[in-house]
């Protein structure tokens, strides 16, 4: 018998119906060992030593390897074609080898296909080869180097920054491109400029727009027209003027398809097209690669999805080719056999790009056993392949000039363009998404993206008398760079040769889960937290997150995966000059520390003040110098110097520098929505502890201001003054209870929007309801939650969201469902619950075995332990509980005062860190960090 290793369970079971019962097929479910997250798991001066630990959920599966290894002629180690996978079939022949289950002489093979299908897997098992050893030492220098960075670097920012949760070494980089992305972004003044537009007329009464392109025979530039009064100008002087043609140009041009997806293009399609974020377009597309069940076959659609490649085999060439004659005729068919070669830096074309298996299984042919994400990310992967051996698309571009002489004497020239597509080519089937451009809502930068591939020109001869219908002078405003998508980030990385492909999801969704970044309306936005991070970094680790630092790091990895470098040659190269630079600002005070961020940050936290006085003078005291604090309970805030005697303090994200005089935790951001009709009280969106919230009016001496928090899932910046005033208006009464006489009112709550009546709340569905709730709506649901039916607290009957069927074990189907506590995945009496984050509707049989393998592995849940009966006699009464004291009371508003005390305490005093006790908790909380993977 031959054991076969393989890295997923739908793999495992596809494969097993290709090689029959000579073979035992085995899933590893991914890295069976991995550093632990302690300090110590590598050694640098013990020549990089690294100690691996197998985790509880693969202890079972190593035994399932092992047992099977012991009876076997020959183990094939057929894990996933990259790095990662070759790792893993390293571990798995060490953890054997340690183990002693293989037997002298036995035959070991690794193999690798690219495409789950039984032609590729029979041709990969007639090729074997050995363990590709610089590849593995890549991994491990790869595996070290994100490790010593992420265990040296975070404690360092957890004593220098407190609040800071980690740094890692690609993941800080890619933090550093979005925060140098917002600063140029704050940093940009914007430009008024003008232009002048004209809808011209043929003399058979055909229109076509025309621009203002030269005055005098020289040629406009962007900013040229400053103002409105030269524009209006230009637009008198040559109003109902004698327009006459004086060039047409036409030009032929070819337009040239794209060539197939790599990771990271597939990504950043996905993106544009589909809105799939990184993560998810890695999770669809492993489902795809994997296989699916088709007329009760399972089927692997594409091929593998992490690669640099943008190659294709010749055979998989010649089925596309095959197809395009058969589907849209020769005619489409690329005249030659189109070759590409990627430009990314750093690229690894040892495998193909990703592609369909096979081309005849079309989009519609399929799309019926695929769920929608599946199905719509399948499509792109197929026409983008396609496209890619189709024949170029032929444009026809026509450049129009028209002179006019204008009243004022001057010679102006307009400019018309436009192109007309003669043959589609490739176009039929695919075109790339774009990264679009922000725009504001009036006076948009129309330079930025013109596209003229759209519009067409009639019939234009030179010498031709043109007629002018409309003459516009516009305002436009320069634009500030866009945010980074994830696309777009992905894209810059990339180019510079940043990461690998495999990387970029998880360092994206890193980011987020460490509240470093957020997303809104797909665009990724630095937060404080993150913005901090980075600012500490390039004060003092500057070499550390520079672009081409990083970028030729990433090439050192690749020569060592190409037996160039040796892989503790280039550890001991980066080690000595990194701590080198840890040892450097290992004395520093944290006070010196912020002084240095507050220089940094400056533009960001002390932006210039419209009087031109010093942004950084308190505005209560006017006489305290501002700077940054930091408390590890409550972050990062801005505080007066003069504390205790002045208690201003105000958050990071307040720029308009109302804050708080009295040291409350809940300073405003100061923006003023407008004024309430009715008190002609001001309507404030502010920033506190728990989040954005709205306010009416200034506090007074004796009251406080009516607030409203904003509800969940509702954005901050999109609340206007209506859905403020309606926000503040909560709670609302909806009516008397026909029964009971008592008032139902409307409101929201910690638990969501509810109607309460007599100290009874039932949930509604939506914040929109509480609005729109009438008296019969708010009776039915209270009479549904008194007879335990709809209701928060209640016990709903779990629904099943999916089938994934049978465990490839055995012992029954596999469901997902949705609980009282969230969705899980069930198999037999095992419960097992999904991770946030995870979308339950692409949850895959790997990803639902394996989760189930690790609770089950935890055994079963801990029983209460019954309540003991009271004993015969009373036992000794404890002694009395020390007297209350201040500072055991509830903490209200007064967070930020206690950070500023904490804060503005002499340095000398934080030498007790060095007690064993703070030194035990270092040690622990260094523990928990996980190094970046």
């Amino acid at each position: 018998m031959n054991v076969l290793i393989v890295e997923s369970a739908a793999k495992a079971k596809t494969i097993n119906k290709y090689l029959g019962s000579g073979y035992k097929v085995i899933a590893s479910f991914g890295h069976v060992r991995d550093l632990p997250a302690k300090n110590g798991s590598v050694e640098p001066d013990n020549d990089f030593a690294m100690h691996w630990d197998v985790d509880s959920k693969s202890q079972r599966i190593i035994k399932e390897i092992a047992d099977a290894v012991k009876k076997a002629d020959k183990l094939i180690l057929a894990t996933d074609p990259d790095r990662e996978g070759e790792a893993i079939s390293w571990h798995i022949l060490q953890i054997l080898e340690a183990k002693k289950v293989i037997k002298k002489g036995m035959e070991i093979e690794r193999v690798a296909f690219n495409a789950v299908t039984k032609q590729a897997i029979l041709a990969a098992l007639a090729e074997p080869r050995k363990i590709d050893t610089p590849l593995v030492s890549a991994y491990l220098a790869r595996r070290a180097l994100d490790y010593l960075v992420g265990f040296t670097l975070s404690p360092v920012l957890w004593r220098k920054l407190p609040g800071a949760r980690s740094a890692g070494r690609v993941q800080s980089v890619a933090l550093r491109l979005i925060c140098d992305r917002e600063r140029e972004i704050e940093i940009f003044r914007t430009d008024e400029y003008w232009t002048i537009d004209a809808t011209m007329a043929t003399g058979k009464g055909e229109e076509f727009s025309a621009r203002l392109n030269a005055i005098n025979g020289e040629t406009l530039k962007k900013l040229d027209i400053k103002t409105g009064d030269e524009a209006h100008a230009i637009k008198a002087a040559i109003e109902k003027g004698d327009f006459k043609i004086v060039s047409v140009d036409k030009k032929g041009v070819k337009r040239n398809p794209y060539p197939p997806f790599a990771t990271s293009t597939l990504q950043m399609d996905a993106s544009r097209k589909l809105g799939f974020s990184a993560k998810h377009t890695m999770q669809v597309a492993q489902r795809l690669y994997e296989g699916v069940d088709i007329g009760g076959e399972t089927v692997g659609l594409i091929t593998y999805m992490r690669t640099d490649g943008i190659t294709i085999v010749p055979e998989a060439v010649n089925s596309i080719r095959g197809l395009i004659a058969r589907e849209y005729s020769q005619k489409y068919v690329a005249p030659f056999i189109r070759e590409y070669k990627t430009k990314a830096k750093n690229a690894q074309e040892a495998h193909e790009a990703i592609r369909p298996t096979e081309v005849s299984r079309r989009p519609q042919d399929v799309a019926k056993y695929l769920d929608r994400d599946q199905a719509r990310l399948y499509e792109l992967v197929w026409k983008r392949a396609v496209a890619s051996q189709m024949a170029s698309a032929e444009v026809e571009q026509t450049t129009a000039d028209i002179a006019v002489k204008g009243r004022d004497g001057k010679a102006y020239t307009l400019r018309a363009t436009g192109s007309v597509i003669k043959f589609d080519g490739f176009l039929k089937v695919y075109e790339e998404g774009r990264d679009e451009r922000l725009h504001a809502a009036k006076g948009k930068d129309d330079t930025a993206g013109e596209d003229d591939s759209s519009r067409r020109l009639p019939a234009l001869n030179s010498g031709d008398a043109v007629t002018d219908r409309a003459i516009e002078a516009e305002q436009h405003f320069t634009q500030p760079p866009p945010r980074y998508s994830e696309a777009t980030l992905v894209k810059k990385m990339e180019e510079l040769g940043i990461g690998r492909p495999s990387t970029y999801a998880s360092t994206l969704a890193v980011l987020q889960d460490r509240e470093y970044v957020r997303t809104d309306k797909k665009r990724l936005i630095p937060e404080d937290k993150g913005r901090l991070v980075i600012a500490f970094l390039e004060g003092f680790f500057q070499r550390y997150v520079e672009y081409d630092f990083t970028a030729a790091l990433e090439d050192q990895l690749d020569q060592i995966s190409d037996g160039k470098l040796e892989w503790k040659d280039v550890l001991r190269d980066f080690w000595r000059d990194f701590t080198g630079a840890v040892d450097e600002i290992k004395d520093l005070r944290v006070g010196e520390v912020l002084e240095a961020l507050n220089e940094i940050l400056g533009p960001h936290i002390f932006p210039e003040r419209e009087d031109g006085t010093d942004p950084r003078i308190c505005p209560s005291c006017n006489s305290g110098r501002l700077s940054l604090k930091i408390s590890g309970k409550f972050g990062a805030f801005i505080g007066c110097g003069n504390y205790p005697e002045c208690r201003y303090t105000r958050q990071l994200s307040d720029v308009s520098g109302t804050g708080s005089a009295d040291g409350e935790a809940a300073g405003p951001d100061g923006k003023l929505l407008g004024h309430d009709p009715e008190s002609g009280l001001a309507v404030t969106l502010r920033t506190g502890r728990f989040g954005p919230y709205l306010q009416l009016g200034e506090a007074g001496e004796d009251e406080k201001p009516k607030r409203a928090s904003i509800p969940k899932g509702v954005d901050a910046g999109s609340v206007d003054l209506e859905y403020a005033l309606k926000l503040l208006s909560l709670p609302r009464e909806v009516g008397m209870h026909p029964e009971t006489g008592k008032p139902i009112s409307a409101g929201l709550g910690r638990y969501g929007p509810f109607v309460l009546h007599d100290g009874m709340y039932a949930n509604v569905e939506n914040v929109e309801e509480v609005f729109s709730v009438g008296l019969n709506r708010a009776v039915a649901l209270l009479a549904e939650k008194a007879a335990g039916g709809k209701g928060r607290f209640n016990r709903p009957k779990a629904t099943v969201l999916k089938e994934l069927g049978e465990h490839p074990d055995g012992g029954g189907k596999i469901e997902v469902l949705s609980g009282r506590y969230g969705p899980y995945v069930k198999h037999g009496d095992v419960n097992a619950t999904i991770p946030k984050g995870k979308d339950p509707a692409t949850l895959s049989v790997a990803d639902a075995v394996a989760l189930i393998a690790e609770r089950a592995a935890k055994g079963p849940s801990s029983k209460k332990k019954p309540v003991r009966k009271a004993a015969a006699k009373a036992e000794p009464k404890a002694k009395p509980a020390a007297k209350a004291t201040k500072s055991s009371k509830p903490a209200k508003a007064a967070e930020p005062k206690a950070a500023a005390k904490k804060a503005a305490k002499p340095a000398a005093k934080t030498k007790a860190a060095a007690k064993p006790a703070a030194k035990g908790r270092a040690t622990k909380k260094a523990s928990a960090a996980q190094a970046e993977s």
